[in-house]
């Protein structure tokens, strides 16, 4: 893939995101895919989830059901870069959400999607993870 189309597939896989449909978020990656987050960050703590899911159906059940438990509405996002290279697409960007107990959630991240054979197959996530413990705390559903 040119890194044009590397960086559209993943603009494309961001809008799937949004959608929690698990049949279009399964098109952008490949069975085996992986998502890794730092150890003991806060949204996998509250969820007492993995910080490393392992498998397309791992991380469906991520984006459809876990995570909509957390961030219960208003969930934005601005984006401040999308940087592709190849096979290898960096997104940087802020979220801002309601949490599950009311409270107002921010924070920073950056992503690096690798791609294979034109889907996902890795994704590091990265945050201020204390930031988003503070803000966490309490929160779980």
């Amino acid at each position: 893939m040119t890194s044009e189309q590397s960086r559209d597939l993943v603009k494309g896989a961001w809008r799937a995101f949004s959608t929690r449909d698990r049949d279009v978020i399964a098109s952008f990656f490949t069975e085996d895919a992986e998502w890794l987050a730092p150890p003991g960050n806060a949204t996998a703590v509250a969820l007492g989830g993995s910080h490393h899911m392992v498998g397309r159906d791992a991380i469906i059940h991520f984006l459809t059901v876990d995570f909509p438990r957390l961030f219960v509405a208003d969930v934005s996002l601005t984006f401040r870069g999308f940087y592709a290279d190849g096979d290898v697409v960096v997104v940087e960007e802020t979220m801002e959400a309601t949490l599950a107990g009311g409270n107002a959630y921010r924070n920073d991240y950056c992503f690096v999607f690798e791609l294979r054979d034109g889907r996902i197959h890795r994704v590091r996530e990265y945050m201020d993870t204390a930031r988003g413990r503070r803000m966490l705390e309490g929160a779980v559903p």
